[in-house]
């Protein structure tokens, strides 16, 4: 079995749903994954914070467009695409230490149920290190 490590530093609404769908389709290839969410990508992962990221990275003049499209061609939440690929195969989340406290985030239990761990960025780069496949988004 291959191993995906996916390194997610940007918190925003087209980021956050490529990183799903990337995810969904190492699921779908049985795949173990491992994502350490890193600064801003962190905010999203904050109890509550789900529904309220709408902001995109890349053009931003296109959210409106980009909106309605996903919601047009009933495409998941970034949520739900994390969520479903977490029930497909090993996919384990961990939050940054550092970028969890940028946030309010110092507790497993102030991160959705998505979260599996805090670590340090040490593991991280081991992880990146040891995987077939190392993403940066």
């Amino acid at each position: 079995m291959s191993k995906l490590c996916m390194g997610l530093f940007s918190g925003s609404l087209d980021k956050l749903t490529a990183a799903g769908v990337i995810l969904s389709g190492a699921a779908a290839d049985d795949m173990d994954v491992e994502v350490f969410v890193l600064l801003q990508g962190a905010r999203a992962f904050i109890k509550g914070n789900e529904n309220k990221i709408d902001n995109l990275a890349e053009a931003s003049f296109l959210k409106d467009e980009f909106l309605s499209s996903l919601e047009k061609l009933k495409v998941s939440t970034w949520y739900e695409f994390f969520e479903m690929s977490k029930d497909m195969t090993n996919v384990k989340i961990y939050i940054c230490s550092l970028a969890g406290k940028i946030w309010g985030g110092e507790k497993l239990e102030d991160f959705n149920d998505l979260v599996d761990d805090i670590c340090g960025i040490g593991e991280y780069l081991t992880s990146a290190e040891e995987a077939d496949i190392h993403m940066f988004i």
